[in-house]
């Protein structure tokens, strides 16, 4: 596949936002037609798409679960057990990320041009990087900063927001479709 710039030389002199789309569209249907996108979409393999979907739920599930258990234990729920241990979840939350992220990029590899057309993609996104940023101010606020306790419960009910945000969109994707 050529680059941008000589794709763009060989139909005028400079591109625009058309022939950019145009562009984009083709190299995005490109990448779904190689030989490995096509194998995870089509393949009867449960190596292929169930293995990924299941692996993406995984991590989803280290992700999110421990998540939901620090901010619960940070709202007053579980008072009985010390906050101090907790902090050993971030290794389980990293590694369900990172899992997810192998998982989702592979995902999206298979379904490229649709996905990364659609608005609803980069929302979830944006929910996602919310869900990390605050993650990460959480993790200083509660066990590097532990006189900030009104601003931990605030950040935690946002971070509960932000995964709410990223489960629902993420579930609805395949019934709105398109529809906005």
């Amino acid at each position: 596949m050529r680059s941008r710039r000589a794709w763009c030389k060989s139909r005028s002199s400079s591109c625009s936002k058309g022939e950019l789309l145009a562009f984009m569209m083709e190299f995005l249907s490109r990448v779904e037609q190689t030989g490995f996108s096509t194998w995870v979409r089509e393949s009867p393999s449960m190596f292929a798409y169930p293995m990924l979907l299941f692996l993406h739920t995984v991590g989803l599930a280290f992700l999110v679960g421990p998540s939901v258990a620090l901010v619960a234990r940070i709202l007053g729920l579980a008072q009985s057990f010390p906050l101090a241990p907790m902090e050993r979840f971030y290794r389980i939350i990293w590694i369900g990320f990172w899992i997810n992220v192998g998982s989702g990029t592979v995902l999206l590899i298979a379904d490229a041009a649709t996905e990364l057309i659609n608005w609803d993609f980069y929302v979830r996104l944006g929910f996602i990087a919310a869900a990390v940023l605050l993650l990460k101010l959480l993790r200083r606020r509660v066990f590097h900063d532990p006189a900030g306790v009104l601003s931990a419960r605030v950040l935690g009910i946002g971070l509960m927001l932000c995964w709410v945000g990223v489960l629902f969109w993420g579930r609805m994707r395949p019934s709105i479709g398109n529809a906005f």
